[in-house]
């Protein structure tokens, strides 16, 4: 997420950090850079002016000049900034209304306002403890009623039943009723989108708003777009009571443009963020913790949030009681591999890390990818049980088995072992001292010491 522009921050602080102190000179061209890299980003033009208006003075102050490190000093001025273009602290979503609580989301047709409504909708079910439904006013589209409902049953949603023929604003009385009669306590309303914003659109989302009077009314929009995004929140905000934005495909967007440029152009916090296609892949929207990313820092708060949430709890106390017996199977192993893999991989866990250009980089030049979780998986798979309780029996005919079944070589199965040796050993050592490392977090310690 956002790669392009970390990797441009992490450039220019890495100069500024550098200088013993800096004049208004070196500022100036910090800032020049700064300005380029928010606009390679795809921010609004004007954002990237107030921003820049808003770093100047405070990096020229007499705490910077006098500072024994100038550099930090920039870097804490240049986070704060974003942190508060960003929306200062999370924006949690109004649910404090008589229920069943209506929600309207709107957006241009493709940005995915089905799939986020489903992704919401399971959100507030597991961590606000509501029941929902679904209702789709899409009858334009075809099948988009067929797609929720379809949704809806794969998630275990409620959904309002469909009925032919019937129109948006007769859909809204439905499904109120209905919500009210099933025990629901919040209404999501998937709107119909648009290839573009036009007179129709606007006009019938004002007439879904009288009707259901939403305790919110939230964009979704696609942070691909950029600037076009941002444009698009600012002709909603003038039409309809918006209230917040959800920015989908943010796995995917490099640039950080339309996260930088939203909040500021629509006068709305951002609050969700999806992350992928799957309905969990859905996130509070961390303002600091954004910035903290943005800038190189990491996430760590996040990926700690992400383990707990992802991790199989009572997998970890059955290897953590093995541990502290001193044992370790190549079938604990591969139990570690398939809990990296639910929290998105190797290349998941490396976006929240501290330094992540410096350390993909390293990945790179190591030849280690997300295939090597998949690749080590079908190793230890083509193994038999004797085998993953005790790799030590494996010799020369057992690996060119083990390679004819798993579609490797011996060498990859050579590395494997020695890659279960040093994390055995290491485990070892776990289990006589502190219990709470990275084993315990379900992340194999030996892919971070071949980056050492």
């Amino acid at each position: 997420m956002f790669e392009n522009l970390t990797n441009k921050f992490e450039e220019i602080f890495s100069s500024l950090k550098k200088a013993p102190s800096l004049d208004e000179k070196q500022v100036d061209e910090g800032l020049k850079s700064i300005r380029l890299a928010l606009l390679e980003a795809d921010v609004s033009l004007d954002v990237v002016k107030e921003f820049i208006s808003r770093v100047k003075p405070k990096a020229l102050g007499q705490e910077i000049i006098r500072s024994t490190s100038p550099g930090d000093m920039v870097v804490k001025i240049v986070y704060d900034e974003i942190t508060s273009f960003l929306g200062d602290k999370n924006s949690e979503i109004t649910l404090n209304a008589v229920p069943p609580v209506p929600i309207m989301l709107v957006g241009l047709q493709g940005s995915g306002k089905t799939t986020t409504t489903s992704k919401l909708a399971k959100f507030l079910e597991k961590n606000n403890k509501k029941k929902v439904m679904m209702a789709s006013l899409d009858v334009y589209r075809p099948a988009a009623q067929q797609q929720l409902r379809l949704l809806g049953e794969q998630n275990n949603i409620e959904t309002l039943p469909i009925i032919e023929g019937q129109l948006p604003a007769d859909i809204c009385r439905r499904a109120l009723s209905a919500a009210n009669l099933n025990g629901c306590e919040v209404v999501l309303f998937d709107t119909a989108g648009r290839t573009q914003i036009d007179f129709q659109m606007m006009n019938e989302i004002k007439q879904i708003e009288t009707i259901i009077n939403p305790a919110e009314t939230i964009l979704v929009a696609d942070s691909l777009t950029g600037q076009v995004a941002a444009n698009v929140a600012k002709e909603f905000k003038n039409t309809v009571n918006l209230s917040g934005i959800i920015l989908t495909r943010a796995d995917g967007d490099g640039r950080g443009g339309a996260a930088l440029s939203m909040k500021y152009v629509a006068e709305v916090p951002i609050k969700f963020l999806g992350v992928g296609e799957k309905i969990e892949n859905f996130e509070v929207f961390h303002p600091d913790r954004i910035a903290n990313r943005i800038l190189g820092m990491g996430d760590i708060v996040s990926l700690v949030e992400k383990a707990s949430e992802d991790l199989d709890q009572e997998n970890l106390k059955k290897t953590e009681e093995k541990l502290k017996k001193g044992q370790f199977s190549m079938e604990d192993y591969l139990s570690q591999l398939r809990q990296m893999k639910k929290m998105g991989g190797i290349e998941g866990i490396m976006s929240f890390l501290p330094g992540v250009s410096k350390i993909k980089s390293q990945m790179d030049q190591s030849g280690i990818d997300e295939k090597i979780i998949t690749q080590n998986e079908a190793v230890i798979l083509s193994m038999t049980k004797q085998e993953r309780e005790n790799p030590k029996i494996i010799n020369g005919s057992r690996k060119k088995r083990i390679a004819n079944g798993s579609g490797t070589d011996i060498a990859t199965i050579n590395k494997l072992l020695k890659q279960f040796k040093m994390m055995s050993e290491m485990m070892k050592k776990m289990s006589k001292g502190n219990m709470k490392g990275m084993a315990d977090k379900g992340i194999p310690p030996e892919l971070f010491n071949q980056l050492k």
